[in-house]
């Protein structure tokens, strides 16, 4: 008999909606439920606790559904990110980025991860009873090593198909460079201390958190049931995993592999947020520095080049080659002293109109755009040619490896 964990978060049809777990449809008309077993299951949400169908038929009780509970989850937490964020894409000039918590809900990056956990299959399985014993010790466990990021919102206990089984939904969060608290996988995990599954390799599609972090669960989850006498395979084999046929071993496989993709394109896109948040904040600074600069070299070498006329006039008429009387040459002098006063003064006021000028909001916005719309072409630049540069190594890599094939024949 074997005990499976399964995890996702979409499907063919989007992201999974709380309303299957919680049996918020009409199911009379889902073939693959008993509606008579149904009063059987057997809910629970981290805000009103566990309760049956009972409960939720009395007009009385204060009855909500899985999908309000986690709306409401998302609100008080994660609703301090979204207006930030929201802020931060404005002023970026950015606002098609801004999103709502109904869209953290729903995008299959930021939405609660469904968990499915089973003992057996249709033919043998293990008892409710044994399934909800084991299922709500490994939740106590999984709160005390991973609740200070992960935290469960909800579950069902489902006796209304096939095998008994239970849906559980959780989310990963972190607080990000901003230090506001959002829903985040990678970040999560890396701080509850998960490792990669091989440290010395490059963070990737096959060398993630969540693989250990998950690795990690299967064997606490194994372990809790051994401790209560039930006793599953826990090595598998079609090459190694005897209870998956291989179709199934294939949709495994494949299911992995989406998941890392789809952590790799959030982590992306994370980064690609942060770096347009980025390149706005610092052009705005360089502007300003700009400005700075290009004032005080104007001042510099406008007095540099005045001063040096003047400078070289009061020589002259200082000359001792001059006959005009000293007296009426040192005058002569101290009034060029006075120019030099007034060039000065002059400048200073030039140069405060300046950069009066420049900071004015339409002529600083049309600068930080120009120094914007470099600064992406410096990045994409760099992104094509290391694009380029790992295309060339992998082919390199391709052709030793054919010649190494090709001496080896």
């Amino acid at each position: 008999m074997k005990l499976t964990r399964h995890n996702g978060r979409s499907g063919k049809n989007g992201t999974y909606n709380p309303k299957h777990n919680d049996r918020r449809f009409d199911v009379e008309h889902s073939e693959h439920i008993n509606p008579e077993m149904t009063k059987q299951n057997i809910y629970w949400d981290c805000y009103t606790g566990i309760k049956s169908v009972t409960f939720r038929e009395n007009p009385d009780a204060e009855d909500f559904s899985f999908e309000e509970i986690e709306k409401l989850y998302y609100v008080e937490h994660y609703s301090d990110y979204v207006d930030a964020q929201n802020a931060r894409n404005e002023k970026a000039r950015h606002t098609e980025r801004n999103r709502s918590i109904e869209d953290l809900v729903k995008n299959k990056k930021t939405c609660p991860e469904e968990t499915i956990y089973q003992m057996g299959t249709l033919d043998e399985h293990a008892s409710a009873e044994d399934l909800l014993k084991v299922v709500l010790e490994f939740y106590q466990e999984f709160e005390k090593r991973f609740g200070s990021h992960v935290h469960i919102l909800d579950w069902a206990l489902h006796m209304d198909e096939g095998t008994p089984h239970i849906q559980e939904r959780h989310v990963f969060d972190a607080k990000n460079q901003h230090g506001e608290l959002c829903p985040q996988q990678e970040k999560a995990l890396e701080e509850l201390g998960i490792p990669l599954p091989n440290p010395d390799k490059p963070k990737g599609k096959h060398n993630n958190r969540k693989q250990t972090f998950d690795a990690v669960c299967r064997e606490l989850l194994f372990d809790i049931a051994e401790k209560h006498g039930l006793h599953f395979d826990r090595e598998p084999s079609y090459g190694g995993r005897a209870y998956l046929e291989k179709q199934d071993y294939i949709l495994m496989k494949q299911k992995e592999q989406f998941a890392a993709q789809e952590q790799k394109l959030e982590e992306l896109t994370l980064k690609i947020e942060d770096v347009e948040t980025l390149i706005d904040e610092v052009s705005d600074v360089a502007y300003d520095k700009a400005v700075e600069v290009v004032t005080d070299t104007v001042r510099q070498e406008t007095h540099k080049e005045d001063i040096r006329l003047v400078e070289e006039t009061k020589k002259w008429i200082l000359s001792p080659e001059r006959k005009a009387p000293q007296k009426e040459r040192e005058y002569a002098a101290a009034r060029l002293d006075g120019v030099i006063t007034k060039i000065k003064n002059a400048m200073q006021s030039a140069l405060t109109k300046i950069q009066k000028k420049l900071m004015q909001p339409e002529v600083k916005k049309a600068g930080k755009e120009q120094i914007q719309k470099k600064a992406k072409e410096s990045i994409i630049a760099f992104l094509h040619q290391s694009k380029q540069d790992s295309a060339q190594r992998e082919t390199s890599r391709k052709k030793q490896q054919q010649k190494k094939q090709n001496m080896e024949l």
